[in-house]
């Protein structure tokens, strides 16, 4: 009866102090503390330790400092991705007219050498012809195409029609680019093939009038694109530029919030390498048909300044906030780029080897999806219909351009080159140049090959570059028929379906593996045409 006395007299509230006045309980007490002011005077002053949480701001100071180096980075890239662009597009005005020229004398004077060789010509030579052929078919065959019909049917159209035209013509550049190669290359092999083999394909003369087709309506392609880009110049409000303009900050849109590997973004930034080098030579049309309506007038040149300043830096600005918000939300780090630039570079200076099997100008073109030769048949129509030459003084001016332009080609290949050997050398690639693509079976190196790498590990890595570099390719005899170069990306491609076990083993190991040796194995003859972003 006591204890629970007790109980009860302290569960009654407060006890009397002392002087007779009650003591407050402890949630009165503590009411009390939860005043306002108490509350603002915790919130001003609260304080936390970000070093808590250090890993995680670090991170983001590097993301921040990623997206500040990003147009650094990229635009060396795309600086020197233009420049292998322009060797290859000069090739095709300095170069193959003097190789088609050479082919041409060793087939004339072949008799007074005797025919102590299988061969009337050598592989290379048979493709300069042919590209020289196709070239000359294609030019004359241009000249029934009316640009000024073109410009006025096209100029008719509202601003609505040619913005939705104008995109068209760039998906459709696009998959020509990717089909386009293909064709070319089945043209070169089936002129090439050695004869004991079994025929199976349909001939040269039907691929060559493939050829000649493609060449043609890619051509045609590109000018209707410069009429369009023309059109839009010479309109008065400017609002169909604008509409071109913005449409390139959609394609931020279309690819910022995909996936993407190293890989695929390496694609992508040799798309853009091309579709940059391809606006550059539409303006430099659309520059040269407003000149000659105006009669060559210097004064006309700065007013079409300003718009082709304008389509030069939004597409520079499209480029480099697609690429830092790519790179940020795939966790990529900036030095990719240098990885993608040391891969361009191997390709070129693996065109230069003994044991080359494309010309550097093809490989630029299966590696961008740029081809050149559409690009430079219209270039050639609208200079010979823009620029009348006349008289002796005008065809020495010609002359004199044409000496300018070989001499730009060569030292344009001649400072890619020594850098190129500089970002291989840096990037620690000279032993993939000692091997040769398989011709035997895929993955099992020849001996010859491993002999050639044997001998020359003696010599230094610049002796061995430079050896290769200025060294003849050499016709290797085989007794086994050789099989078509596969990278692991094609044989991804064509695996069935059966082996999708396979397929994700090795895709765990090549995970595994450095960026680099996944730029030059899996990427190295994929056609970035094909990749319609």
């Amino acid at each position: 009866m006591q204890d629970r006395c007790s109980q009860d007299s302290r569960r009654a509230g407060p006890a009397l102090a002392g002087d007779g006045q009650l003591e407050p309980g402890p949630s009165r007490r503590g009411r009390a503390e939860l005043s306002l002011l108490r509350f603002l005077s915790a919130e001003l002053t609260r304080g936390y330790f970000l070093e808590h949480n250090e890993a995680k701001y670090t991170e983001r100071r590097e993301r921040v400092y990623t997206c500040m180096r990003i147009p650094r980075e990229l635009e060396k890239l795309m600086f020197f991705g233009i420049f292998l662009c322009l060797d290859a597009f000069l090739y095709v005005f300095t170069l193959l007219p003097l190789r088609v020229f050479l082919a041409l004398f060793r087939l004339l004077t072949l008799p007074c050498y005797g025919l102590r060789e299988r061969r009337l010509l050598q592989p290379a030579q048979v493709c300069d012809i042919l590209k020289g052929v196709i070239l000359v078919i294609c030019y004359f065959m241009m000249h029934y195409v009316d640009y000024s019909m073109m410009y006025h049917l096209i100029r008719g159209q509202s601003v609505i029609k040619l913005y939705i035209i104008y995109n068209m013509l760039e998906v459709a550049d696009r998959l020509f680019s990717s089909f386009g190669q293909d064709i070319l290359d089945a043209l070169y092999w089936t002129a090439t093939e050695p004869k004991e083999r079994k025929r199976a394909h349909i001939g040269v003369i039907p691929h060559f009038f493939m050829a000649v087709l493609y060449v043609f309506l890619h051509a045609i392609l590109i000018m209707v694109q410069a009429t369009t880009l023309n059109v839009a110049f010479n309109s008065h409000n400017k609002s169909l530029l604008t509409i071109m303009m913005s449409n390139n900050f959609v394609e931020i849109k279309g690819s910022v919030f995909k996936k993407f590997e190293k890989n695929n973004l390496f694609q992508m930034s040799n798309s853009d390498i091309k579709e940059r080098f391809t606006n550059y030579v539409l303006l430099l049309i659309v520059c040269l048909r407003n000149m000659e309506q105006f009669s060559w007038n210097p004064d006309h040149l700065w007013v079409l300044f300003p718009d082709v300043c304008m389509v030069v830096a939004s597409e520079i600005a499209v480029d480099i906030v697609k690429h830092a918000f790519i790179t940020k939300f795939n966790d990529i780090t900036a030095d990719v780029y240098s990885e993608y630039r040391a891969s361009l570079a191997f390709d070129l200076v693996s065109s230069r080897q003994k044991n080359a099997y494309t010309d550097y100008s093809d490989s630029v073109a299966r590696r961008m999806g740029f081809i050149p030769l559409p690009l430079a048949v219209l270039l050639i129509r609208v200079v010979t219909s823009s620029i009348k030459v006349q008289g002796i003084l005008s065809y020495a001016c010609v002359i004199l351009f044409y000496f300018g332009l070989i001499s730009l080609k060569i030292l344009n290949s001649i400072v890619l080159l020594g850098k190129s050997c500089q970002y291989v050398k840096e990037a620690k690639m000279e032993e993939k140049l000692c091997n040769p693509p398989p011709t035997s079976t895929p993955g099992k190196p020849s001996s010859t090959s491993q002999s050639k790498c044997k001998s020359s590990q003696g010599l230094s890595t610049e002796e061995n570059l430079s050896a290769s570099v200025s060294s003849q390719p050499v016709h290797q005899k085989e007794t086994v028929p050789p099989l078509l170069v596969t990278s692991s990306s094609d044989q991804f491609l064509t695996t069935p379906d059966g082996d999708e076990k396979d397929i994700t083993q090795e895709n765990s190991e090549l995970k595994h593996r450095s960026s680099k040796k996944d730029l030059l194995e899996i990427d190295r003859f994929t056609i970035c045409g094909n990749r319609i972003d």
